[in-house]
């Protein structure tokens, strides 16, 4: 792999920084509503030893960020690029959340454009991994043109393993 999977993304309104280990505390702020895990596998990250393990996941992935709010420098949620895949030239998108207030407002296309954008610079194929209960995350998925190839199971970073359904978008068919 000749290109990060970490750079400092942006656009007018949002920004995606390179996660770090000082994030913990602005980031469980935001993961620590229960609401925000209801549709997820894994519904407990809400509570900080949970969370902790998903967070240390995410700085060993050196691929993960915050999401940031260019204007008032605010922590949206997080997200992350996982599992480059060198043979298909493909990589994972995912592990992707934000708190309550910033539901309906836009906020995850606009993201997942950045992220988009970016990586199809250097892939032809990026799955996501959506859990099968999670109607959000696959509605959200639909609109961005994702297609539903599989299902299996995926043990998160030192979680149990839960079912979840495989999305994917080839570069041919993302319209930047």
């Amino acid at each position: 792999m000749n290109f990060s999977i970490q750079p400092v993304l942006e656009n007018q309104e949002y920004q995606l920084i390179p996660l770090q280990q000082g994030d913990f505390e602005s980031l469980y702020e935001v993961a620590s509503d229960p609401k925000v895990w209801e549709q997820h596998p894994n519904k407990d990250r809400y509570k900080r030893e949970v969370f902790e393990i998903f967070f240390k996941g995410a700085i060993e992935s050196n691929g993960a960020f915050k999401i940031t709010d260019k204007s008032s420098g605010e922590v949206l949620g997080s997200s992350r690029y996982y599992d480059f895949n060198e043979g298909d030239n493909s990589i994972f998108v995912g592990y992707t959340f934000y708190g309550t207030n910033s539901w309906g407002k836009g906020i995850n296309p606009q993201v997942k454009k950045l992220m988009l954008d970016y990586i199809f610079r250097y892939v032809d194929k990026v799955y996501f991994h959506v859990g099968k209960n999670n109607l959000r995350s696959q509605i959200a998925m639909e609109r961005l043109g994702g297609k539903k190839i599989a299902e299996e199971e995926v043990a998160y970073f030192g979680e149990p393993a839960k079912t979840n359904f495989v999305y994917e978008i080839k570069k041919e068919n993302w319209l930047s």
